[in-house]
């Protein structure tokens, strides 16, 4: 069993949508949260991300991972898949 992902992205982020496609590459399924419009839970998210202001922000569990760039790096290192399962 995996551990709930949860992933917040806008409409027009080329990172979100290559963050999504590696996620569903490794049949994972996740909550998405799209802050495109709402300031609101983007001003939240720089919060809970301890000051990134930008998307996607990926959280495995409990465990912030970052952007796409962070949650790719731990897929080449073979970290990710652990990650995953807790």
């Amino acid at each position: 069993m995996t551990v709930p992902v949860r992933i917040y992205t806008t409409q027009y982020c080329g990172y979100c949508l290559r963050a999504r496609q590696l996620l569903e590459s490794k049949g994972i399924d996740f909550e998405e949260i799209d802050v495109t419009d709402d300031q609101e839970m983007r001003m939240k998210l720089v919060e809970m991300s301890g000051g990134q202001r930008t998307v996607p922000q990926i959280w495995i569990g409990g465990t912030h991972v970052g952007g796409y760039t962070d949650l790719a790096q731990l897929d080449r290192e073979g970290r990710l898949d652990a990650l995953l399962q807790g």
